[in-house]
């Protein structure tokens, strides 16, 4: 790792050397280039809590505009991985888990924190069930990668992701659409209008309606819902504005589908067909499997009541019903030696959903509302120390009910309540030494109390489906921890930024659904230390920027289907949250923009990625006493009921294992030509390819849940008119390749599952802004 930071110092001084040299004084990187003339546009992004241009903010971001958003046609989180090499979105049922540089959750448990927070408007978002509905009438989404521990309001151990819709427009009226149809019956409409009422208060109200039907073979993997926002903008004077935005989102259809994933111990259907698990061609590959198993309690040796019972795991009755509600309002405020931002917020998530992932039934409501508040100051830019001071209070309270079926061989219902008090108080400074070198610090203390009481119920045949709840049980936690960043930036050039960091983050510890004592999991830690350097050459029109990093990722918290107290000393299968990793992850990321011309753009992304489990031991359940099925070691075994059943916890240990979903090498390149047909029309020709290696999804690191590399490319040709209005004709994933979002291994009968990223899809836009 020295070697690769010495390297990534040795480049960096370099380029800032090229740029200093070459660089016209004019071109400066923070200079906006209209559309229509040579060079690149310029990006301005609030990813430190201050508006700046991408090129000189000095940490790793990624900013995608709305109009890529709208020519990707993404609608829906799980997509926006395509566009940032260093992401990857697992959807899972009703939720959805990230991970930047191999850093993430997986949101199997109800009480789950992404690792990654998710911000919309500026607001914290607290369950992983509510980013969706969002991806519409957008003005940016930034990917901050690396902890944010100083700006940041809440759990961001490895990186943030901001979605910023358009704002109200003083004294314009303005309509923008786009509509679009495509296979799988696609069906994509939005319209924004904003309406100016007066000279000092504008209206923006947006709305869109997805409609399309799913990928695999019995309707999952669809896309159904309807949307709208209205913000409404109140400035009285160039000194104070007001902001309030209520947004709503309501979700349906089927949601995640599974399918079988290739199995050294039974034939599964081709994947190339999307087989779901609730097809007929796979029930028959499950029932062969579970036929050969005698062990109770599976199916082989109770006839064909229990057999039943076990290939019927998987239905096409799953569904989603989940409904989004969020209000907001963001107050800015020159007070001449600073401006001060105020954020009042509330959000509320009702979630009703059935899943069969991974494989089992699931039942769940949840009902999460949330209340936060935001204050901040900030310098004038012009002073020699500038500052960002601010305090955070975010509330949460969160009903729940899980109830999960084994077929016809045993359910388990949990009814699990959570309140969550997190309070902050954080601030950054940045002082000009010269002016072209500048120092950097930050700190934020951090406060969490926690709060459970669960009820838990089991049973199996014969018996009543849902058992009566145990007495409720109760939890406190409290968390307590002061994370930090001390940096320097340095002007190698008028368009040249070198920059060095060091910065920490934290991720408090909680509660998994389960009966205490062992139900309970610490804060993970990150320290991440980066080199960087953002370039502009050759009056403005070649763009290359470089970041080295290394993470040193500590008490980590893995989430997986192990052991779980039901109560009286015995244990169950269940989601599972450990706090049993301890990780490296080092790597680089360079990116390259060139327009050579107004007509030409060239894009390269490329994230090399090495990451490896220093210390991972986890302790998986066997409900049978069969041997874990697992691609590490396994140390040993022991009874988890004993007297009881023939249960056994097997030790696992994955050390020095890759961290998941970390490929090596990703790969993001696009080329986009524009052919002036007439003063008033162009034709503009893209296409973009998405190109990774082999990474594993689980960290039980079964061969199965591996995905090989694979490269994935999308294409359009836009008719644009200077009048306001566009068509696009549209291909994605043209090779029509089979990539896992998602795997993982089905409980009981011990098999693997997936889920996939789209197939081919094509279709049509027609787009207008007027």
């Amino acid at each position: 790792m020295k070697k690769l930071l010495l390297a990534g110092t040795a480049i960096l001084l370099t380029l800032g050397t090229q740029s200093a040299s070459a660089q016209e004084a004019g071109a400066a990187a923070q200079d906006m280039v209209e559309p229509g003339n040579e060079g690149l546009a310029d990006i301005v992004v609030t990813a430190q809590r201050r508006t700046e241009s991408l090129q000189r903010a000095a940490l790793a971001v990624s900013a995608v505009t709305g109009d890529d958003l709208a020519k990707s046609g993404i609608t829906e989180t799980a997509n926006l991985g395509k566009l940032v090499p260093s992401l990857v979105v697992q959807p899972t049922g009703g939720t959805t888990s990230f991970f930047l540089r191999g850093v993430g959750t997986n949101s199997q448990n109800s009480f789950s924190e992404n690792a990654i927070a998710f911000n919309f408007n500026g607001v914290y978002v607290g369950r992983p069930t509510a980013p969706a509905g969002v991806f519409y009438d957008l003005e940016r989404v930034e990917v901050v990668k690396g902890p944010q521990g100083t700006l940041y309001g809440r759990n961001a151990t490895g990186g943030a992701i901001n979605v910023l819709p358009k704002k109200p427009e003083l004294g314009k009226f303005g309509a923008e659409g786009l509509f679009e149809y495509g296979n799988y019956d696609s069906k994509k409409g939005f319209l924004a209008l904003n309406v100016p009422i007066g000279d000092t208060v504008a209206l923006r109200v947006a709305g869109q309606v997805v409609d399309r039907d799913g990928y695999i073979s019995d309707g999952y993997d669809d896309d159904k819902g309807e949307a709208v926002r209205a913000s409404l903008l109140i400035q009285p004077s160039d000194m104070w504005s007001m902001t309030l935005v209520a947004d709503y989102y309501r979700q349906h259809g089927k949601g995640a589908g599974a399918v079988l994933l290739p199995s050294s111990a039974f034939a599964v259907p081709d994947l190339n067909d999307r087989v779901s698990i609730s097809d007929p061609r796979a029930q028959a590959a499950i029932a062969g499997y579970a036929a050969t198993i005698f062990a109770p309690p599976f199916c082989g040796g109770f006839g064909g009541f229990i057999r039943s019972g076990c290939v019927s795991q998987a239905g096409t009755d799953g569904f989603l019903d989940n409904k989004f509600y969020g209000l907001s309002a963001t107050i800015v405020g020159d007070m001449g030696f600073g401006t001060l931002t105020v954020i009042p917020a509330y959000r509320k998530s009702d979630v009703k959903f059935r899943t069969y992932l991974p494989g089992f039934a699931g039942d769940f409501t949840d009902l999460a509302e949330q209340a936060s508040l935001e204050v901040r100051l900030s310098s004038k830019e012009d002073q020699r120390l500038r500052y960002v001071l601010g305090a955070f209070y975010f509330g949460e309270n969160q009903t729940t009910e899980n109830f999960f079926r084994q077929g016809n061989i045993s359910t388990t219902r949990f009814t699990p309540r959570l309140e969550t008090e997190s309070v902050a108080a954080f601030g950054q400074l940045t002082f000009d030494v010269t002016d072209a070198l500048r120092l950097v610090a930050g700190g934020r203390y951090t406060r969490e109390d926690k709060k459970q009481l669960t009820s838990t119920a089991a049973g199996g045949l014969p018996g009543p489906i849902s058992p009566p709840l145990s007495a409720p049980f109760t939890g406190d936690l409290t968390f307590e921890k002061f994370t930090w960043k001390a940096g320097i930036e340095f002007d190698a050039g008028p368009a040249s930024l070198l920059y060095a960091n060091v910065a920490t983050g934290f991720k408090s510890g909680g509660f998994f659904v389960a009966q205490p004592p062992n139900n309970t999991f610490a804060p993970e830690t990150l320290t991440a230390y980066t080199v960087g350097a953002k370039n502009r050459f050759f009056n403005n029109k070649l763009q290359l920027n470089f970041e080295a990093f290394y993470w040193d990722y500590k008490d980590q918290q893995i989430t997986f289907v192990g052991g779980v107290p039901t109560g009286n000393g015995l244990f169950a299968q269940g989601s599972t949250t450990v706090n049993a990793g301890k990780s490296k992850i080092y790597g680089a990321e360079f990116e390259a923009r060139f327009a050579p011309s107004r007509n030409d753009l060239f894009n390269l992304n490329v994230q090399f990625l090495k990451g490896k489990y220093d210390e991972l031991v986890t302790a998986n359940f066997s409900p049978t006493g069969a041997p874990v099925t697992t691609g590490c070691t396994t140390l040993g075994s022991r009874l988890a009921n004993p007297g009881v059943n023939a249960a056994r916890f097997y030790d696992i240990d994955c050390s020095g294992k890759p961290t998941v979903n970390s490929p090596h090498w990703a790969i993001n390149v696009g080329y986009e030509r524009t052919f002036p047909l007439s003063d008033d029309l162009s034709l503009v020709a893209g296409a973009r390819a998405n190109i990774e290696t082999s990474r594993f999804m689980n960290s039980n690191f079964r061969p199965e849940e591996k995905q090989d590399g694979f490269v994935m490319a999308d294409a359009f040709l836009t008719l644009d008119s200077r009048g306001g209005w566009n068509i696009t004709g549209f291909i994605n994933n043209i090779t029509d390749k089979e990539v896992l979002a998602r795997a993982g291994t089905r409980p009981i009968l011990d098999f693997p599952v997936g889920t996939l990223r789209p197939p081919r899809t094509y279709g049509v836009r027609i787009g207008f802004d007027f």
